[in-house]
């Protein structure tokens, strides 16, 4: 497993069979990397990937809500931003980090470990 490196990416299958506004969780074991990995197809039509532990409890964010454009914590409602992983409400302090998605034709695809190009989060 690796934590620094990226990895080879994964092809989740088409992107139509992702509804708006859900949140799936590709597993560590399937991806190589240290945490499973929350998939979000957001309210905007985008498709964003975050560590899928939260930062301030060891909760998993896949089973969080999407509101706009944060994933919420199921457990003490700390929202992370989509695009950089920061919280951007309390109680976590501390981002999440954030994986490449990318569209090939139809088809979504996972990049373990390759940070979004807009994160801001200085991970």
């Amino acid at each position: 497993m690796s934590s620094t490196e990226a990895l080879p990416p994964i092809d989740l299958g088409p992107a139509g069979q992702y509804p708006e506004g859900q949140v799936f969780r590709v597993s560590a074991e399937d991806s190589g990397w240290n945490d499973d990995i929350a998939v979000v197809h957001a309210e905007d039509g985008g498709f964003y990937a975050l560590d899928d532990t939260c930062s301030h409890e060891a909760v998993s964010l896949s089973d969080g809500y999407v509101e706009e454009d944060t994933l919420e914590c199921p457990m003490h409602a700390s929202a992370f931003c989509l695009r950089t992983g920061v919280p951007e409400t309390l109680p976590a302090l501390r981002p999440v980090k954030t994986h490449q998605v990318t569209l090939e034709g139809d088809r979504l695809v996972l990049h373990p470990g390759t940070p979004r190009p807009d994160t801001e989060s200085g991970e």
